[in-house]
């Protein structure tokens, strides 16, 4: 029975100290995950005034055509005279940006992603040649390779708050490849946050940009200065918009993470508690069995002496 004791105090020791492991990395995923969220928000504002003037400058764009083809000026629209990312063309190959954690212990966050994206490969592919993968984060890209599946470009070791500078090329990458041909669209897969205990799976399509309506730009009563023209401003402007909504969801996707991370240690440590709690039960009633059987042992053997 001694011995007995002495495991299950063992066992309470060791569970408390990864409780107290837990409960420190539940704070600092919470201490980041507010970082994160906060870098989100102020991330949106840029995005909406580039999308204001993406909007802008495209619905100025396309309305100058329309009334050319209106006036008698051509048979048709010119794609030519038209941004390609604001083109939808024929889809013979999609572009997947898979975003994951580089490291474990979040719970479903990266089974989650993963398992979503296979679904919607298998769904809307009959072939591993109809798409080409890209993968931001070590659990997919370990993932896809092991699968056999060929990743155009990977993106691993991205820091907490991942700063625009460290996406650049992955982001560029993916823009240029859309600009020559290598896939006709672009959809990112990551998990979205939407509060600290629940993220949901979103596949969202970058490319081409075809989300702007040409009505939101008649709500700006704005009017630009333009230099050299719009056209040319256009064709800056674009590119740096498509890559602003990648790096926008990579940041969405870090602040589930952090929120996943959190909510896993969260779980672990309730689960510590439980589990010491439960110990020490055992223990007690193990120890009352003791003392009992050794004040028997006592009155047996006082007896035994009358």
């Amino acid at each position: 029975m001694a011995e007995s004791l002495i495991e299950i105090k063992r066992k309470i020791a060791s569970t408390k100290k990864t409780s107290q492991i837990t409960s420190a990395m539940q704070m600092v995923s919470g201490s980041k995950l507010n970082k994160s969220e906060a870098s989100s928000r102020n991330f949106q504002r840029y995005s909406t005034k580039i999308r204001e003037m993406v909007t802008h400058l495209a619905a100025t764009q396309l309305e100058t055509l329309e009334n050319d083809f209106a006036a008698g000026g051509s048979d048709d629209l010119n794609p030519d005279d038209y941004h390609s990312m604001l083109l939808t063309r024929p889809v013979k190959k999609t572009g997947y940006i898979v975003i994951t954690a580089d490291k474990g212990l979040a719970g479903g966050y990266n089974s989650s992603v993963i398992k979503q994206t296979l679904a919607m490969l298998s769904e809307d592919h009959e072939s591993d040649d109809e798409y080409v993968m890209m993968a931001i984060g070590s659990a997919g890209a370990e993932f896809f390779k092991t699968r056999g599946m060929t990743i155009a470009y990977e993106l691993r070791g991205l820091s907490d708050h991942p700063t625009f500078d460290e996406v650049r090329k992955i982001v560029k990458a993916a823009v240029q490849m859309y600009d020559n041909h290598v896939f006709d669209e672009l959809y990112v897969c990551y998990n979205h946050h939407v509060n600290s205990l629940s993220s949901q799976f979103r596949a969202e399509k970058m490319l081409p940009v075809s989300d702007l309506d040409s009505t939101e730009a008649k709500t700006y009563e704005l009017e630009y200065i333009l230099e050299p023209n719009a056209d040319a401003i256009l064709d800056k402007l674009l590119p740096q918009y498509a890559e602003s909504l990648i790096y926008g969801s990579i940041l969405d996707a870090k602040t589930a993470e952090h929120a996943a991370r959190m909510t896993a240690m969260k779980s672990a440590t309730d689960n510590a508690k439980t589990i010491i709690d439960d110990l020490t039960i055992s223990y007690n009633r193990a120890r009352q069995a003791a003392i009992t059987q050794e004040i028997t042992e006592i009155v047996g053997g006082a007896a035994a002496l009358e």
